[in-house]
């Protein structure tokens, strides 16, 4: 059964969950929004995290609004944003106007949906792809998040290192080399052979999660029971934590500094590159020439990540924040967000518009980045399940393969301690 809760009474609900999720007491940001009390505009705080394409629309915006103001506080990862926002979920105070709230994590705050704002309406009926807007539905039927964007994946790559490697450079070739996962990763022992000081791929932790993507039941059951001994789940782990020794990974954690470091001092060659990280690889990889993108992601299809705006139920301005989120997630704003990062929209109207299809992307040697994402879209076939402790034991897997990449455990070890860790989420 669905609990509901007033604005009150949430602490202990919320309180356990910030410690289900591994959430510290660190605040990230704060409430800075104001109800123009002296008459002047109403601030809108947005939260987000890495790269939602919002700088341009903002200014665009508080350019034709006299009334309400936007405001966008944004941390590096969603680590940092889910640490504020289970934090000030339980204080009961303090989140910005608009939260927005990685894909995997929502179906913990589906659980406690009654702090949050039902934003259904008549103007947003039928503006999402189906997946999307059930992965933000409750149980009664309420609507808690916008779609902002999904993860269609293809796979980034370095022309200029696959040609000193003696590679094909062209993406359509590219593309043909790697149909299927045993054909990626023995490309990717030739081309280390052949260039050893170079990784093949980004992070160990990055690629699991995106073969994973490719995983009907990963950690559960259709019925939510958990279940990680399982044959698909074990063969991901195998086949990542075998690669360490290969040499294939950098072994550096997604995000952490030295992985950024990596863009720049020719660390890797590959990465599985949802439609986001475009503008995450732009922004890392700065001044460096080279990067590509081949329509092909191996084994077939995978959507990594996707977000949402949720309007916590907090806030002193909820109405304007509806208004602001509502615009932020149009298409015509989905369209221009993936002009500026690469953030793929998530809507069906944008997904068809010419502004899509006909896009291209100069950092990456002018690739037709719209339609490739278009097609990698349409080749995913399997969305996983994620139940209430998706994140929690999504967490608990990369800390396993990263405890590998680090040597401080084997990795049969790594995984006993895995399931342990697991079991102890009760």
């Amino acid at each position: 059964m669905q609990q509901k809760y007033g604005r009150r009474g949430r602490h202990l609900a919320l309180g356990t969950i910030a410690v289900l999720l591994g959430t510290t007491v660190t605040a990230c940001g704060g409430d800075d929004g104001g109800s123009g009390a002296d008459g002047g505009p109403v601030t809108i705080e947005v939260a987000t995290f890495n790269e939602f394409g919002y700088e341009g629309l903002i200014e665009e915006w508080n350019a034709e609004n006299d009334d309400i103001k936007i405001k966008q506080v944004k941390v590096g990862t969603w680590d940092d944003a889910k640490a504020n926002l289970y934090t000030k979920l339980a204080a009961g105070s303090g989140l910005s106007d608009i939260e927005a709230i990685e894909g995997d994590a929502m179906p913990a705050i589906l659980a406690e949906s009654g702090a949050f704002e039902d934003l259904t309406s008549d103007d947003v009926e039928g503006r999402w792809l189906d997946f999307v807007e059930e992965n933000a539905t409750n149980e009664d039927g309420q609507l808690i998040g916008y779609g902002t964007d999904v993860g269609p994946e293809g796979i980034c790559y370095r022309a200029d290192l696959f040609k000193k490697a003696g590679l094909p450079t062209d993406r359509e070739e590219v593309a043909g080399l790697m149909g299927t996962w045993e054909e990626y990763f023995a490309l990717g022992e030739d081309f280390t052979k052949k260039v050893p000081d170079t990784a093949w791929y980004d992070s160990s932790g990055g690629l699991a999660q995106a073969m994973l993507n490719q995983v009907e039941n990963p950690f559960e059951t259709d019925d939510n029971t958990v279940d990680v001994e399982n044959p698909e789940l074990q063969a991901v782990y195998d086949t990542i934590t075998g690669n360490i020794d290969k040499g294939l990974s950098t072994t550096l954690p997604q995000w952490s500094d030295d992985w950024t470091a990596s863009f720049q001092n020719n660390g890797f060659a590959t990465m599985a590159c949802p439609g986001w990280m475009l503008g995450v690889i732009e922004g890392n990889a700065e001044g460096v020439e080279g990067w590509d993108i081949a329509n092909v992601f191996p084994g077939g299809g995978g959507n990594w990540g996707g977000s949402f705006l949720t309007v916590p139920s907090q806030g002193d301005n909820v109405e304007e924040a509806k208004k602001v989120a509502e615009w932020l997630t149009a298409p015509e704003q989905q369209v221009k967000a993936f002009e500026a990062k690469g953030t793929f929209p998530s809507q069906n109207e944008a997904l068809d518009s010419e502004e899509i299809k006909s896009a291209t992307n100069a950092f990456f040697n002018d690739a037709p980045t719209g339609q490739i994402l278009a097609d990698r879209a349409k080749a995913i076939t399997v969305q996983p399940h994620k139940g209430p402790k998706y994140s929690d034991i999504l967490q608990a897997f990369q800390a396993a393969i990263l405890r590998v990449d680090d040597g401080s455990q084997s990795a049969d070890d790594s995984w006993d301690q895995f399931v342990t860790d697991v079991e102890a989420l009760g």
